[in-house]
């Protein structure tokens, strides 16, 4: 097998793992612009908020295991390949000198044994970082089950590490994973997350003893952190129960990250659900949820309880909330601190603190409000402004609830976008149809030109949406 057929099915292989970002789509390029071909290509974005593009592959996809969920279980019939070292390695430095990426997301099915497997891996990271000298950012997956020694190795060589769990219950994984205990799968993130936290000890040590030869950043042990996945709709597990796992996992592990893949239905088996359709409106609500356990303040058991387990499909986590709460509001935009800010609807982290910051110069008003950037639509419901409320205003929580609704995002209409175009070009109504990328602009419910939402459908199927403010 040649080394563009392995990549083929080992980029492809690799869609499923959401921990950084999806991989393009299949499009290749009819004498137009841009290509999306299926190449491994996939961004991640760094603390600063710059993209990173990544080669994104499996080692292998020859998969000793048989998870009943997973699309390289071992009794399914798809293309097996596995890339040697040295071939990995080539890709990574020919690819990064084309400039096509900036750093490579590696994972693997479990060859042989989990430690078998790890030990590959390490031999890679080493070998770019050493021989090769390569300093672009790499996303590497612990294998559970391996040798703790492979992993705390191979965690001073590369930027990420991840630990997927995958399915959110024991009792999920005794049915569908049961080689994957969740006591293994715990037990190398546990040593992760105790590794960055001695190393970042040394540092200070380092630095408060003045020592000339200081840990540099290449001597750190994964420095951005791990993260995990969680497969939603896969099990029965509830929206509380999937949650309240992100939410400890975040305490007890110091997590940069829990990911959520909706469950794509590739597989048949009478053990997992019979859906059509991966459930993306319920991963797009696990996400809101988790933005607001991390920046919000807000915990599970406010979002959620044993009599409400699962999402609103209608409303979104934040407005939900101060639905089922309206006795707590409205609040005095003048006056309500800052955890309480946060938690009022079309209020944000960046609003908060503007909001903050202004008011110790004088009183705010509605405009004032607007100016800073509140969604007056969402939080005129639930404040006041020196005692005034907003014109929307009402304490019908029927009307409350109807008017978050309307104030969504609904498409419209659908206009074709020639290429890539920036976010502040006008859209061209005679632009040309060949080389049309999947980005579409959409008006919103009020026919107004400041919302603009793009849907982007990438090769797997997933639908990524984004809705953008200006």
């Amino acid at each position: 097998m040649d080394l563009f057929d392995k990549l083929g099915i080992l980029a492809d292989a690799a869609k499923y793992d959401v921990s950084c970002s999806s991989s393009g789509g299949s499009r290749n390029n009819k004498n137009g612009v841009g290509n999306s071909h299926a190449a491994g290509i996939c961004h991640t974005w760094s603390d600063d908020g710059r993209c990173v593009s990544l080669l994104k592959i499996l080692l292998s996809n020859e998969c000793i295991y048989d998870c009943v969920y997973c699309v390289n279980r071992s009794s399914n019939d798809v293309p097996r390949a596995s890339f040697t070292a040295d071939e990995v390695i080539d890709l990574t430095m020919n690819f990064y000198r084309r400039n096509y990426i900036e750093g490579l997301f590696l994972s693997s099915a479990v060859l042989k044994n989990p430690s078998y497997t790890m030990e590959l891996m390490l031999n890679i990271v080493r070998r770019l970082r050493n021989d090769h000298r390569f300093y672009g950012y790499i996303h590497l997956k612990a294998i559970p089950g391996a040798d703790e020694r492979l992993i705390s190795e191979a965690g001073m060589f590369v930027d990420r590490m991840s630990v997927n769990i995958e399915l959110p219950s024991d009792k999920g994984l005794e049915v569908l994973a049961p080689h994957k205990p969740k006591k293994a799968l715990l037990k190398p993130m546990h040593q992760i997350s105790q590794k960055i936290i001695q190393n970042k000890d040394e540092q200070k040590i380092y630095k408060r003893a003045n020592f000339n030869t200081s840990l540099t950043k290449r001597d750190q042990f994964v420095p951005a952190g791990q993260s995990t996945q969680l497969i939603v709709g896969a099990t029965p597990d509830k929206d509380l129960s999937i949650l309240k796992l992100s939410e400890a996992l975040y305490s007890n592990f110091n997590l940069k990250r829990v990911y959520y893949s909706a469950y794509v239905p590739t597989l048949s088996d009478p053990r997992l659900p019979a859906i059509i359709k991966p459930p993306l409106l319920r991963e797009h609500r696990l996400y809101q949820a988790d933005w607001l356990l991390r920046f919000y303040g807000f915990y599970a058991d406010e979002l959620l309880s044993k009599s409400n387990p699962d999402f609103n499909p209608e409303l979104d986590p934040k407005a939900d909330w101060a639905l089922r709460n309206l006795h707590l509001f409205p609040v005095e935009i003048n006056s309500v601190d800052y955890e309480m800010l946060l938690r009022v609807p079309g209020i944000g982290v960046k609003s908060a603190q503007r909001i903050i910051k202004a008011r110790r110069v004088g009183k705010l008003n509605f405009d004032n409000l607007k100016k800073i950037g509140v969604v007056l639509k969402r939080a005129g419901h639930f404040i006041t402004c020196q005692g005034k409320t907003y014109e929307t205003y009402s304490q019908n929580e029927h009307i409350v609830k109807e008017s978050l609704i309307s104030a969504k995002l609904l498409p419209q209409s659908k206009k074709s976008v020639p290429g890539q175009m920036s976010l502040l070009s006008e859209l061209n109504e005679n632009g040309i149809s060949e080389g049309m990328s999947d980005l579409y602009l959409y008006d919103s419910p009020q026919n107004t030109k400041q919302w603009l939402s793009y849907y982007n459908l990438p090769q797997d199927g997933r639908l990524l949406i984004s809705d953008i403010h200006l």
